[in-house]
């Protein structure tokens, strides 16, 4: 009885500093809302590539702005730019967000990875529970360029409208009732330079379901894929 004792004991003083260490491990975003498992995962890597098709995939996604919509009739230009180009992401005082810091007091940011070429907002939002309609997202992402890329556009699609921004400069706005399709709008002729852009972008919704997707494209239409996305 004394040896089972004391086996029992030693068994214990083994095990309980994995359960103490399991215990206080944080749970990533993924663990904490299930529901997000079948459109995102936690980047594993410090970097990766566009999709086969050149979509980029990872973002920083702030948990959704309130922003309630009766009719998505009401997303002209001008209701636009008022409500989504509001100078979050723009001038010295922006800063790259990481995964979990705050904005606007009490949202935060999450450093996602899509499953899909098209990002599932209305997923994101009711699987952390911080909405459902009438939002405004807000992603950010950075690339990095080995070379200069010439004469290439930003193409974009969007449930419902949206606007983008390269190092903080307005390339394109997506206006109107729209649903989510593949290059929807794109635009005007670019270049990235050798280095590291950020790229910005906010969606809005109103009584309805919401995503993106974005990638750069050729003068043919083509994909584009040499570059890296970072997270910072």
């Amino acid at each position: 009885m004394k040896q089972l004792t004391t086996f029992l004991l030693a068994m214990a003083l083994i095990v309980m500093p994995f359960v103490h260490a399991d215990a206080g491990k944080k749970k990533d975003i993924v663990e904490a809302y299930p529901a997000l498992a079948p459109y995102f995962t936690v980047p594993s890597g410090k970097v990766m590539s566009p999709d086969e098709l050149g979509f980029i995939r990872r973002w920083l996604l702030l948990e959704p702005i309130s922003k309630p919509n009766r009719t998505n009739t009401v997303f002209v230009d001008s209701y636009i730019r008022e409500n989504l180009d509001t100078g979050w992401n723009k001038g010295d005082s922006f800063k790259v967000p990481a995964d979990g810091d705050k904005a606007c007091d009490t949202l935060t940011w999450h450093a996602l990875d899509s499953r899909l070429f098209n990002v599932k907002l209305y997923r994101y939002a009711v699987g952390t529970e911080t909405g459902r309609y009438g939002l405004i997202f807000r992603a950010v992402t950075v690339i990095e360029c080995p070379e200069d890329v010439e004469n290439v556009r930003l193409a974009a699609g969007s449930n419902s409208a949206s606007m983008w921004w390269i190092d903080g400069e307005e390339v394109l706005i997506l206006s109107g009732d729209r649903r989510m399709v593949m290059d929807d709008a794109a635009s005007c002729r670019l270049t990235l330079k050798k280095g590291r852009h950020v790229i910005t972008g906010a969606v809005i919704n109103g009584p309805g379901m919401s995503d993106f997707c974005l990638r750069f494209i050729d003068e043919d239409g083509a994909p584009v894929r040499n570059f890296e996305i970072l997270l910072k």
